[in-house]
């Protein structure tokens, strides 16, 4: 019982409490009426309505909200005024750091934003700028027009020409700011998308394919020419059957070298991704190499000089793949270097600098344009110089992915009528 009176008191001192910090609140209200009460009995106004004035503060200050309900609703329902670009500004923020370009754009197609990017691809926007003036391909103009018309989204391919070729998804929508401040469709957002790697991979491997299928076809063209020669018009003519049989001989042997050539470029490029583990000494390597080309060298009169220093020039490598590569450099050096009469292979093994094969010749040199070229899978200077001296087209293919599996660089220097380097650097 003892304690159930307690609790009972404490209920009542809580509530006292609660009513006291209630008046304390309210006590402006308490305040006007005690000095409107003072006034009417001043005034001789009889007691019972000053009790009342005072009966009727008190009831509204208890029923009123609390101060700090009413300073939260006021300040909810005046919400501060919205500047647009801030928001913009906020939006922008995280997309500034892509490296794909973006640009803002008003309903006028006007330049609002633009990242890093953007400028780097475009040359930079000024701002305010309508986006014709950078761009100016009548089907992403069109297709911008559509967007701020219709309000969703839209995207197209676009190509670049200059300052080098490049194709873009570009792709457009209206920026949903979720303030009612700023009307929907005020702003749009607009967006690269680099594909011109995937363009190029496509690109060559269509070409390969033609021209893997084209450099089979003919081949196989003439082996079935000259079978049906044999069977028809020389079948009873020996000296033509050994000459057409020596024809035959060299066509399989071309088929040959090419199938070979491509089942090496499968094989290497399923591995590229492992690079290798052993060491590889040049040295003797670049010997072997060299003293394996010269009945080749000695039958087109050329000469090949190795320079190679004292001790040891290990690099980690494959040793077969990197005797391909230089067995191929040299191959080729002779060849189409003929003129020159000599190649000259160096090995270059300085302290605190990287190890490199340079192969140069002296003969007529490649043009300019044709180098960047040179690796991809047959492609040729001349067709029909490469075809009369044997070349499958993908001997620098190989060359490529063979270096690149050992994590090493190709270094085509080349001037007309002087000659071609080729540095291979570890």
């Amino acid at each position: 019982m003892a304690g159930e009176g307690t609790a009972q008191l404490e209920d009542e001192w809580s509530f006292v409490r609660k009513l006291a910090g209630r008046l304390r609140q309210e006590n402006a209200i308490l305040i006007f009426a005690t000095l409107v009460a003072a006034f009417a009995l001043i005034e001789g106004i009889p007691t019972g309505i000053v009790f009342w004035i005072w009966a009727i503060a008190l009831v509204v200050a208890l029923i009123r909200p609390p101060l700090v309900e009413r300073v939260v609703v006021s300040s909810q329902a005046a919400p501060a005024p919205v500047d647009p670009e801030a928001l913009l500004r906020t939006v922008f923020t995280g997309l500034s750091a892509l490296d794909m370009p973006v640009l803002i754009i008003d309903r006028e197609a006007s330049v609002l934003m633009q990242n890093a990017a953007a400028e780097k691809a475009f040359g930079g926007f000024p701002i305010g700028a309508h986006i014709s003036s950078k761009l100016r391909s009548p089907g992403l103009l069109d297709m911008v027009r559509e967007t701020m018309t219709t309000n969703t989204p839209n995207q197209i391919e676009h190509s670049e020409r200059l300052p080098s070729e490049r194709v873009y998804i570009v792709r457009i929508a209206p920026i949903d700011l979720q303030r009612a401040e700023v009307e929907a469709g005020t702003f749009f957002l607009l967006s690269f998308r680099d594909i011109s790697e995937l363009r190029h991979i496509d690109r060559m491997r269509s070409d390969f394919v033609a021209n893997a299928s084209h450099e089979l076809r003919t081949p196989l063209a003439s082996l079935r020419g000259f079978i049906e020669t044999i069977q028809g018009p020389a079948k009873s003519d020996p000296k033509a059957q050994q000459r057409f049989l020596g024809i035959m001989f060299d066509q399989t042997t071309r088929m040959s070298r090419l199938v070979d050539d491509l089942l090496s470029l499968s094989r290497l490029e399923s591995k590229s991704h492992i690079a290798p583990d052993q060491k590889v000494d040049l040295v003797p390597l670049l010997g072997h190499v060299r003293d394996s080309l010269l009945p080749l060298a000695g039958d087109l009169d050329v000469t090949i000089n190795l320079h190679v220093p004292a001790g040891k020039a290990e690099v980690m490598g494959d040793r077969d793949e990197l005797v391909q590569v230089f067995e191929n450099l040299i191959e080729n050096a002779c060849k189409y270097g003929q003129e020159g009469k000599s190649v000259e292979v160096s090995l270059l093994n300085e302290p605190d600098q990287a190890v490199s094969v340079v192969i140069s010749d002296k003969g007529p040199g490649i043009p300019a344009e044709h180098v960047p070229r040179l690796t991809e899978r047959f492609y040729r200077v001349n067709v029909e110089d490469s075809r009369s001296k044997k070349g499958t087209g993908l001997g620098l293919a190989i060359v490529k992915h063979i270096l690149t599996r050992h994590r090493a660089r190709l270094i085509v220097k080349s001037e007309v009528g002087k000659g071609t380097d080729f540095t291979v650097r570890f």
